[in-house]
């Protein structure tokens, strides 16, 4: 009975541990059959990644191209931008030229003109002269002195009592016009000829204070104050006349034959003075 028990225990041994081949053959086909697969999908996400890494760096050097590209369009604008300004510059250029070109034309136009006038005042004081000899011949004179027509000849001088109406400054152009000056008073009997041919009327004369705050003759000479010589009250520097910024610079004689200040820009007949003519 003993040797019974023995076989059977053996052979339930045997059967515990001895496994059944065709378990294992089955087990080795699933691998192979499953492992291309697996090696596939494993060889597959190895280059997902490999295509992502690859395509974020793609996209980077594209995003970096994309912006240098942006700088040149940018760089691009600025220069046609520049070029444009550039051109403006080249035509305000030429026409800047062309504008110094017709200035320089046009002065020696006037250049020419001037000449052309200075050769007719001196053609004209030659006249001029002629006619005061004339004069002096017709009357008879071996020697003296003559005037301009429409002139008034006394002393040494002669004196245009003007008909027309202008501001002191443009009635002193005018005077320096015909080689004159708006007149200076300087001693007791000019005053008194003047004045016999101003009254009554209103002139202006060659005094002012508007240079320098002091009275004085158009030639620059110290004026000497003669208050007999101006109405009562005068020179008052009166602010309200109406004529804009400024006082009363400029003298003028009145319809009594006084000094009175006025505002320089009123306008008023005139008084030039000259040196006659001499044989």
């Amino acid at each position: 009975m003993s040797d019974s028990l023995n076989d059977q225990d053996l052979e339930g041994c045997a059967l515990w541990i001895k496994e059944d081949p065709s378990h294992l053959v089955s087990r080795w086909s699933f691998f192979r059959r499953w492992l291309p697969a697996v090696l596939m999908a494993a060889a597959v996400l190895v280059l997902i990644v490999v295509m992502a890494v690859t395509s974020a760096k793609t996209s980077n050097r594209l995003w970096s191209s994309e912006q240098k590209v942006s700088d040149l369009g940018d760089l691009v604008n600025s220069l046609k931008a520049s070029v444009q300004q550039t051109e403006e510059s080249v035509k305000g250029t030429q026409q800047l030229q062309l504008d110094v070109k017709n200035n320089k034309d046009h002065l020696t136009s006037v250049m020419e003109s001037l000449k052309q006038l200075s050769v007719l005042k001196s053609l004209s004081r030659n006249v001029a002269s002629l006619k005061c000899s004339l004069q002096l011949i017709i009357n008879n004179s071996s020697a003296g002195q003559c005037c301009p027509l429409d002139w008034i000849s006394f002393g040494s001088n002669c004196y245009h009592f003007s008909t027309e109406f202008l501001s002191w400054n443009k009635s002193k152009d005018w005077c320096q016009n015909q080689d004159a000056h708006l007149v200076i008073l300087n001693s007791d009997q000019e005053w008194d000829f003047v004045t016999k041919h101003s009254i009554p009327g209103a002139y202006w004369v060659g005094l002012t204070d508007g240079r320098t705050g002091r009275w004085e003759w158009v030639n620059q000479t110290p004026y000497r104050m003669e208050r007999r010589r101006w109405s009562p009250g005068q020179p008052d520097s009166w602010t309200g006349h109406g004529f804009g910024a400024g006082d009363e610079d400029c003298a003028q004689l009145n319809s009594k034959g006084c000094l009175n200040d006025l505002h320089c820009n009123i306008q008023l007949n005139f008084i030039c003075q000259k040196r006659s003519l001499h044989s």
